[in-house]
């Protein structure tokens, strides 16, 4: 059942990365690469959507053959990494960051600023955060003396200050609300280094929907003809545009119904992330 699909837009944790390491983290099993390849090689382009930067994902882009455009740092960036050409690079105003930043070491709230090819921390809070998110991100950060003053002259492009459990999430809100007005937030996690919740700060309008619009337009492909594939909230934001929607058994039951008002034909749920459910996405849809 293909339903004219011409595009993928494929969220990474949590749907074709898993928490069982060595099987399908951190790195998707090599059944998932194939899949993704064949798709790639048919003619449809398979594009990344993700909170991690664009460095963190070049594995599975080099190993699929993913050769188009991808949505990282939560649409702070849309990148071909084979190539290096940046569609599109959004910036926080260095005040904004500059203030918000601030707000977050003031409460002693882990955080981290990323650029377009690296991601730093202030030396002072390198810890066992630091060691559980580079699994995540395949790479140590640049750790400098001050966080803030190495903002003053950085170009960027998310921030994100990480919340230890789903209540201190709530603290991090507050800490955040001064700063509403000026730049974005929203959350995300990965299944492995859970209770963790990662804040993703972007400029103002960037979100992964702002992402797949660019997608679209790069791509010449309507985001009608599009199947979007995620597993949280966050996700929905660029999968409510697309014509087709899907999820992995992992996701919330919300989430799980939002991708079913799609209709019957247009939507569908998976198997757990960690029993390469998107596998059984792919087949449904007429993809493998």
């Amino acid at each position: 059942m293909n339903q004219n699909i011409q595009a993928i837009i494929l969220d990474v944790d949590g749907v074709i990365v898993g928490e069982k390491i060595g099987f399908n983290s951190p790195h998707p099993h090599p059944d998932v690469i194939s899949a993704l390849k064949e798709i790639q090689n048919k003619g449809i382009p398979i594009s990344l959507c993700t909170a991690k930067p664009h460095f963190a994902i070049s594995k599975e882009i080099k190993d699929a053959d993913l050769d188009n455009v991808h949505i990282t740092d939560g649409g702070g960036v849309i990148i071909n990494p084979l190539d290096k050409d940046i569609v599109k690079q959004n910036n926080i105003p260095t005040e904004s960051a500059i203030k918000v930043i601030h707000a977050f070491l003031e409460a002693n709230v882990y955080v981290e600023f990323y650029t377009v090819d690296n991601y730093v921390i202030q030396k002072s809070q390198a810890g066992d955060i630091t060691k559980k998110h580079a699994h995540v991100i395949q790479s140590m950060p640049l750790q400098v003396e001050s966080l803030v003053d190495f903002a003053t002259k950085s170009k960027i492009t998310k921030i994100m200050p990480i919340a230890v459990n789903e209540a201190d999430k709530e603290n991090l809100n507050k800490i955040f609300e001064s700063s509403k007005n000026e730049l974005v937030l929203s959350w995300g996690v990965h299944p492995v280094i859970l209770p963790l919740q990662f804040g993703i700060i972007t400029a103002p309008g960037i979100s992964k929907k702002q992402g797949a619009i660019e997608i679209s337009k790069a791509t010449g492909i309507s985001l009608e003809n599009t199947l979007g594939v995620g597993d949280s909230e966050s996700d929905w934001q660029f999968i409510e545009m697309c014509g087709l929607g899907a999820t992995v058994d992992n996701a919330n039951q919300n989430f799980k119904d939002l991708i079913k008002t799609k209709g019957a034909g247009k939507s569908f749920v998976g198997a757990n992330v960690d029993e390469n459910g998107i596998l059984d996405i792919f087949k449904h849809f007429g993809l493998i």
